[in-house]
């Protein structure tokens, strides 16, 4: 078996699969990709209704949970993270959204030159397959097919136009932000990455035809354990594969690619991180980099559920007769309650006292779920689910074991920051807000979570520290910038060592203003032209 390979990425998921299709196009480079889960081959990867079902399933899924914390009702969590080819993206919520242009020129601001929006724009349409087709802010013919959400039911037309009567815009397209013609705040309907009816990951969008070139070699089921050096110089990797350890080596570089969680993990695992948290765990340390596993950021979704009545939820679809008929609707015609996204309708909006910049979101589900297990309520319901867009709460990702297989300490700190608690609050009115209107009002039988008693800003906090949860988009622990807790350079290279480099979501200084899948896309596009022009360089 071969052991040496130009590229050795190790993390198959959104930022990895892109990063192996890339190195490997030109036939040029041998390429390798591991991946700690399996393959993908379950059905439930690719109907995209799947993350219902694997969300707490471990066939492709971490089953991460968070430390307890007095600011988040000392409850343990729980954290999916993808397990399997695609990672998250095999798994998530279908959601495409790229955050506000301000984001990535915030990024660029903080020391990180080629990161602003205007740099950052070619690679989102570079990986993009509209079904709107090409324009400005669009790219057509990329692997990632983005496209609408096709089951549009009444009660989603109800909340639009009961926005509109709480005064609020309507908006077609949430990533046209930066255009004269676009705008951010407002409320919509999502776009999604699916095609013709199956889940659009990057192991189907980006790996799936790559697989077929002879230069490109994927390991599944293979763990990294720490990562091998010579002196400071990252040569290769530790690797536990069906059953065996051996050493996998790359001739110019290895591309971190875990995630948010992982990707810290193994770096702390391999010695590079805060010696004083190293040593006592006897780790002998590689690099003293003190800023690894720091600066968590996620958001943290609060949801008020309702009651409905006289109109059609998801509920109602979810199991019997009705869900036999929408598995036989989605065998047939690839559309239905199978199709459905994690969300179906959008909202960005503005803070009272910051009307220029949206910091809250909505998730808005036209059902009500027991978000654990997946499983839907049995009567009719909606849930708005509420977050804050830029939270300032920072938490870190700490191994607590020499063992790379027991899992890291994850204390994300949510609602730790004053600021954090009064967006969520006021998220959180907003969206009763829009309840009230006419147009959604008399649907509503009534609010079952937190219901009317919580009033004040007091219960409305008391209620979010409770019963809030996690909206899976960790990043931040491996962040790029030039600062004494930066991890990796604009460049995306390790500080103080070679031949290393972070491409996921760890990277991110500051989280962006909504789902994180997309821009973890677009990191690793970046990642791939970065590493490319090196190499051209380098010949």
């Amino acid at each position: 078996m071969k052991r040496i390979f130009d590229y050795l990425i190790i993390g198959g998921g959104s930022a990895g699969c892109v990063l192996a299709n890339r190195l490997s196009a030109d036939g040029r480079h041998q390429v390798a990709l591991l991946e700690a889960g399996g393959a993908g081959w379950h059905p439930s990867f690719h109907i995209p209704v799947g993350y219902v079902w694997n969300r707490a399933h471990p066939r492709g899924n971490w089953l991460y949970h968070t430390e307890p914390e007095d600011s988040s009702g000392n409850r343990a969590i729980l954290w999916p993270r993808g397990k399997v080819l695609g990672g998250s993206s095999a798994i998530n919520g279908l959601l495409y959204i790229r955050g506000q242009a301000r984001d990535y020129d915030e990024w660029r601001d903080l020391g990180n030159p080629g990161w602003g929006y205007a740099d950052v724009l070619p690679y989102f349409k570079r990986s993009e397959d509209q079904t709107r087709g090409a324009d400005k802010w669009h790219g057509a013919g990329g692997p990632l097919h983005v496209s609408e959400i096709d089951e549009r039911l009444p009660l989603s037309e109800a909340y639009l136009a009961a926005a509109k009567e709480a005064g609020f815009p309507l908006i077609d397209d949430f990533n046209r932000d930066g255009s004269p013609e676009g705008a951010y705040a407002g409320l919509g309907f999502f776009q999604i990455t699916v095609k013709n009816g199956i889940r659009w990951s990057t192991a189907n969008a980006y790996l799936r035809p790559a697989r077929k070139r002879a230069n490109l070699h994927v390991f599944t089921h293979a763990h990294a354990l720490r990562l091998v050096f010579e002196g400071k110089r990252a040569k290769g990797a530790l690797i536990r594969h069906r059953g065996q350890e051996y050493t996998l080596e790359a001739a110019k570089e290895v591309i971190l690619s875990a995630g948010a969680i992982n990707s810290p993990a193994l770096l702390q695992h391999s010695g590079i991180g805060d010696a004083a948290r190293l040593q006592p765990l006897g780790i002998p340390v590689r690099h003293h980099l003190p800023g690894v596993g720091k600066n968590l950021q996620d958001h943290y979704m609060a949801s008020l559920t309702y009651r409905v009545k006289g109109a059609k939820t998801f509920n109602e679809s979810s199991r019997g007769w009705r869900a036999a008929r929408e598995a036989l609707r989605y065998a047939f015609s690839r559309r239905g309650l199978l199709t459905l996204s994690a969300s179906q309708i959008n909202a960005f909006l503005p803070m009272r006292q910051n009307p220029e910049h949206p910091d809250i979101q909505f998730h808005v589900i036209l059902g009500t779920f027991n978000f654990e297990t997946g499983g839907a309520e049995h009567e009719p319901g909606l849930t708005c689910g509420v977050c804050q867009l830029r939270p300032r709460s920072r938490g870190e990702i700490l191994i607590n074991h020499p063992d790379p297989l027991v899992a890291p300490l994850i204390r994300p700190a949510y609602l730790t920051h004053d600021a954090d608690c009064q967006t969520l609050v006021e998220g959180l009115r907003q969206a009763r807000h829009v309840a009230a209107q006419p147009a959604l009002s008399r649907y509503i039988a009534l609010e079952t979570q937190p219901g009317p008693e919580a009033n004040s800003d007091a219960d409305l906090l008391r209620f979010a520290r409770n019963h809030g949860k996690t909206l899976y988009h960790p990043s931040g622990t491996c962040k790029m910038g030039d600062d004494a807790n930066a991890v990796v350079n604009s460049k995306l290279k390790t500080r103080g060592i070679d031949g290393l480099r972070v491409v996921d979501a760890s990277i991110m200084p500051t989280l962006i203003s909504g789902n994180t899948n997309a821009p973890t896309i677009m990191i690793a596009e970046k990642a791939a032209d970065l590493i490319l022009q090196e190499a051209r360089a380098t010949r």
